[in-house]
């Protein structure tokens, strides 16, 4: 598990009397990790650091405790962040403090770069700018250094150890020189499971196999761990990399507290790399199984948990160390349960960073939802204990439903290109038709990278949240022209113009955010994203959270995978009431069109309402033929007493081709009224079946596929197919082994099956 070590920083305080300052020290920049006696002290030190950069310092927000409504975490901001001023330039430079057990306030987060040319402040500035802000300052002293890692120690002549305990510091020096490692055996003794880690991490780097951290086993009696696994990365068969590889050392604890080996196989069934290529990185900086830290098993002054340290080339981890070892914990017994269980950790540095996982149902709703993907990362909206983020879909019920799950180490391009890469991979390779994510830079060239040419669209929390805070200042009517002009404008030309308007009528040529706004018009402005498939989700509504108010933020590490579980099942079970419903009850024919009998047979019941709500507003609309050539005919379809209320419908008799300019199909995927009263009027009976998308019927999560031609590729067709076999064959394993009888049945039933199929000839 990923580890880091303390910030080393200078000590800055103040003598006796408080009116001297001694050892200060103002070349120090802001990192993660440091610490101040107060809030007032980490505003003054960001000060003074701000003078030398050549930038100014607002006071951010600030974020209150929910149980007693003390402040928990401050924010200060470069001058120019935000957009309420022409001055400023959104610029996201700031630092956090947040405050810990011990009262001290630590810098939690810290953006350093500015979106703006910075002041050159002169030399002379300097001594002025540290007189203002030296407080009571401090940072981790010189004299808390200490090494990375602390070993049994041994006497300098010993070469080994009779009882087998490793001096780490002459084994990596050894390698150096090109001397073996000693082999493991067993009976071999080690002070703790890192140092066993350790020594067969070296070990097989020298050989030249890889090393994977396997099983843990615990105490029936108290919980503690009592044994565990290290193997050969090439064990298992979850990765087409992986072999079966047998090898393997496992360490038992005595009752001494020491760890011996009780377990040992050395053979391997496949070939070793080259030993001299692999020993420049078989070592990690630095790899402790986080759950032997809180056992007491390793010196705690030595090691930081919480990841505040950042070393010089290393990225961010918001990830707390003790999430990882209780997570993959919980994986390995899912997969134990759940063939189709997906888990993947990034590595970074030798250190575990990002965590994704999907269970064998999100895999199967991945081939059958996966072509809206909306990657929700709202927990960074508050003060955060945990990133938790989701990877949500839109079911045939119009509910949704998970696609897989993550915590995000760092809001960094790196993070979120390995999240998409990951899920994709989980998913069979699925590429989505569009993705709804946040507003972020790192966030949009990850998807441009994975998903080249897929549509994003930005979350709207995001849009509404910077629309109140620069519409407030501007008055209501400015508001009613912005919400005209954005949400009503039909055409781009009308867009362009009534946005021109704006900014002339108000003078706001040079406001920054609705530049930066227009700019990106095209990934928010519902014109532009509506001939884009977004399964209907409301361009003016942000979509549901899928676990609510069971999973924030906030949820403690003890508590997360309980509420996982029941907020998971829970929509699981709503899934399950729809199905029922859908299968059980039919609902009432308001017309008596052919068309609607045909949707009511194939759609689901919540698909069918709102195609049934469509037909309904057709019959108020009229339909005019304004053009015919061969057989390409267009309408004009408007409202009858509403010249303002009309678009244009085109068919194609050829081959049965329809479309309208309100573009209801290419968004939500159901036709609109539009087209219903254009097909009434050619007396079309039925609605052209690559107008019923499989997604929205009955049969969308069954193994029946009507429209086969019409899926994108033969790929995408054959996952579908995997994933619906491997579901229905997983009911059916279930059904099986439910008793003898059944199990005797099952297995003739699939020996037929498999003589049908060919399986022997």
């Amino acid at each position: 598990m990923c580890m880091k070590e303390n910030p080393v920083g200078i000590e800055l305080a103040m003598n006796n009397n408080g009116n001297v300052e001694e050892e200060i020290d103002f070349s120090c920049e802001p990192y993660i990790g440091l610490e101040f006696d107060t809030s007032d002290d980490a505003l003054k030190f960001y000060t003074s650091y701000a003078n030398r950069t050549g930038f100014k310092v607002r006071i951010g927000q600030l974020y209150r405790s929910r149980t007693d409504g003390s402040v928990s975490s401050r924010r200060f901001v470069c001058s120019k962040e935000g957009f309420q001023l022409t001055s400023r330039t959104g610029c996201p430079a700031f630092i956090r403090v947040q405050i810990n057990a011990s009262g001290k306030w630590v810098v939690d987060h810290f953006h350093k770069d500015h979106n703006h040319n910075l002041e050159n402040e002169s030399d002379n500035d300097t001594p002025i700018s540290q007189q203002k802000c030296a407080t009571a300052i401090t940072c981790f002293s010189e004299a808390t250094r200490r090494p990375r890692m602390k070993f049994t120690a041994e006497s300098k002549n010993e070469t080994s150890s009779p009882v087998g305990i490793i001096n780490f510091k002459r084994l990596r020096k050894e390698e150096l020189e090109g001397q073996p490692p000693p082999e493991p055996y067993v009976g071999q003794e080690f002070s703790s499971p890192d140092e066993a880690y350790q020594f067969f991490h070296a070990y097989a780097a020298y050989v030249g196999f890889g090393v994977r951290i396997g099983q843990l086993f615990r105490s029936k009696n108290d919980g503690s761990i009592t044994s565990r696994r290290f193997v050969c990365s090439k064990e298992g068969f979850q990765h087409p990399s992986r072999v079966g590889c047998g090898a393997y050392l496992r360490i038992k604890r005595q009752p001494s507290g020491r760890w011996v080996v009780d377990r040992l196989h050395k053979d391997h069934n496949h070939d070793m790399g080259s030993g001299k290529d692999s020993r420049a990185k078989s070592l990690p900086a630095l790899n402790i199984l986080t759950e032997e830290v809180h056992a007491g098993s390793v010196n705690g002054d030595l090691f930081k948990l919480d990841n505040y340290s950042v070393p010089s080339g290393v990225r961010q981890n918001h990830i707390k160390s003790d999430w990882y070892s209780v997570l993959l914990e919980y994986f390995q017994s899912r997969q134990a349960e759940d063939t189709g269980f997906f888990y993947a950790v990034e590595v970074d540095h030798g250190n575990c960073m990002s965590i994704f996982w999907a269970d064998g149902r999100s895999r199967y709703s991945c081939s059958q939802f996966g072509d809206v993907l909306v990657i929700d990362t709202s927990y960074r909206k508050s003060v955060y204990l945990v990133p938790f983020a989701t990877f949500v879909g839109v079911n045939h019920h119009k509910q949704p439903v998970l696609l897989g799950c993550a915590l995000i180490a760092d809001e960094s391009e790196e993070s979120f290109t390995w999240l998409l890469q990951t899920w994709q991979r989980a998913a069979s390779g699925r590429q989505p038709l569009s993705v709804i994510a946040d507003q972020d830079v790192a966030i949009q060239r990850a998807i441009a990278k994975v998903f080249p040419g897929t549509p994003h669209s930005f979350s709207l929390w995001q849009i509404k949240a910077k629309e109140q805070e620069n519409e407030g200042l501007m008055g209501d009517e400015f508001t009613k022209d912005y919400e005209e002009c954005v949400y009503h404008s039909l055409t781009v030309e009308e867009l362009n113009t009534k946005w021109n308007a704006l900014f002339t009528k108000y003078g706001l040529k040079d406001n920054a955010w609705l530049k930066e706004m227009y700019d990106n018009r095209a990934s928010w402005v519902p014109l532009y994203l509506r001939g884009t498939f977004f399964a209907g989700i409301p361009m003016n509504e942000s979509l549901e959270s899928f676990f609510g108010a069971l999973l924030n933020a906030q949820t403690p590490l003890a508590e997360f995978i309980p509420r996982y579980e029941r907020g998971l099942e829970r929509r699981r079970e709503e899934e399950r009431k729809e199905d029922f419903n859908t299968s059980n009850f039919q609902p009432f024919l308001q017309t008596k069109e052919p068309v609607e009998e045909q949707c009511r047979r194939l759609y689901t019941l919540t698909l069918f309402k709102v195609f049934q709500k469509e037909l309904l507003q057709c019959y108020s609309y009229l339909g005019f033929k304004i053009h015919e050539e061969g057989t390409l005919r267009r309408y004009l379809v408007r409202k009858g007493g509403n010249d303002m209320d009309k678009h244009i419908v085109t068919f194609n008799a050829s081959n049965l081709i329809i479309s309208c300019s309100c573009q209801m199909f290419e968004y939500e995927g159901v036709l609109c009224r539009h087209t219903l009263r254009v097909l009434q009027i050619l007396e079309l009976r039925e609605v052209p079946s690559r107008y019923i998308l499989h997604r929205w019927t009955r049969n969308a999560e069954d193994g029946v596929f009507p429209d086969i031609e019409s899926w994108s590729s033969s790929q995408e067709l054959r996952n579908l197919m995997l994933w619906s076999l491997r579901e229905t064959a997983a009911k059916y394993v279930d059904a099986g082994a439910s008793s003898v009888e059944k199990y005797k049945l099952a297995y003739e039933i699939l020996r037929e099956g498999g003589r049908k199929l060919c399986w022997h000839r």
